[in-house]
């Protein structure tokens, strides 16, 4: 399909897609506001049908041809979204004409750097290309947490103190660029989110409550927060009724996230599931008392 004439006068969207629903409700979203999105597909990452939508496949690596399709469908915003599970081997990097005397850092980032590095120096590779990086939350608004509990249940006194602690772990683990989640059980931190991320961390959780590591009288909570260093354009944390099924398996009480600064995926299948299995979820704000839970 060719270029079609941008709605917006910032220019045409293109919607870079990993795995999960996030780049579906994003394309979504985005022809409802008038945009007509062009959705470039990673390989091996995109598992979305976007037959509904103009859509190619670029490989995570492959830089020149990302531009080139850029420049052929005459995009001027762009939007990263979804999850990526592999990152690039060397040989399959592709860059720019423009980033070619940069190749070596490049490499050593992809290969080497944290996440947070890794989407600074992808986020100025594409600004490079003559484009401007918008957040999911520009798009998409509606996705994100807001302030207080959203379900029926709320946290207890031992909930609240286990959020306290995750979330001063989380952004301490931020901090280091290594991830945005942590789970507290009975006041003691049980899992950190390494680079596995958020849902095999839950599974590791669970099988430490099946073996006996963790007591089966405490339920404890997962919390999710923005790395205190993190540009807001990308990989902000994300929930859904995934999470609120793992959550489920691991024996946890709650959810919690960042307020304003966290996504919210399919909100209403997953608050009936956090319903119907008496589990919280919650939107914290550290700018408030109590984090906005009072």
């Amino acid at each position: 399909m060719g270029a079609a004439p941008a709605a917006n006068p910032e220019g045409r969207l293109a919607i870079v897609a990993g795995n999960g629903f996030l780049p579906l409700y994003v394309a979504e979203a985005a022809r409802s506001a008038g945009d007509d999105p062009v959705v470039i597909l990673l390989k091996n990452e995109a598992d979305r049908d976007f037959s509904g939508f103009d859509h190619v496949v670029a490989g995570v690596g492959d830089f020149a041809g990302i531009e080139k399709i850029i420049r052929e469908r005459g995009v001027r915003r762009i939007v990263m979204s979804g999850g990526v599970k592999r990152r690039p081997e060397w040989r399959d990097i592709h860059p720019t004409w423009r980033a070619l005397s940069k190749m070596p850092a490049v490499v050593r980032t992809l290969l080497a750097g944290g996440d947070d590095t890794v989407l600074q120096m992808v986020i100025k590779l594409f600004e490079g290309m003559g484009c401007r990086v918008v957040g999911v939350h520009e798009i998409a608004p509606d996705l994100l947490a807001q302030t207080g509990v959203l379900t029926k249940q709320s946290p207890n006194a031992d909930d609240r103190r286990d959020i306290e602690i995750a979330a001063h772990a989380a952004r301490l683990l931020g901090g280091l660029d290594v991830g945005q989640g942590a789970v507290c059980v009975g006041g003691r931190i049980v899992a950190l989110e390494g680079a596995e991320g958020t849902d095999q961390m839950l599974e590791r959780v669970a099988d430490l409550r099946r073996t006996g590591r963790i007591s089966a009288r405490r339920r404890g909570v997962l919390v999710k927060l923005c790395k205190p260093q993190q540009d807001v354009r990308a990989d902000l944390p994300t929930v859904g009724p995934s999470t609120v099924r793992l959550a489920i398996a691991a024996g946890l009480a709650g959810v919690a996230v960042e307020a304003g600064r966290a996504l919210v995926i399919d909100r209403p299948a997953m608050l009936a599931l956090a319903d119907e299995a008496e589990l919280f979820v919650c939107g914290l704000d550290a700018g408030l008392p109590r984090e906005g839970l009072a």
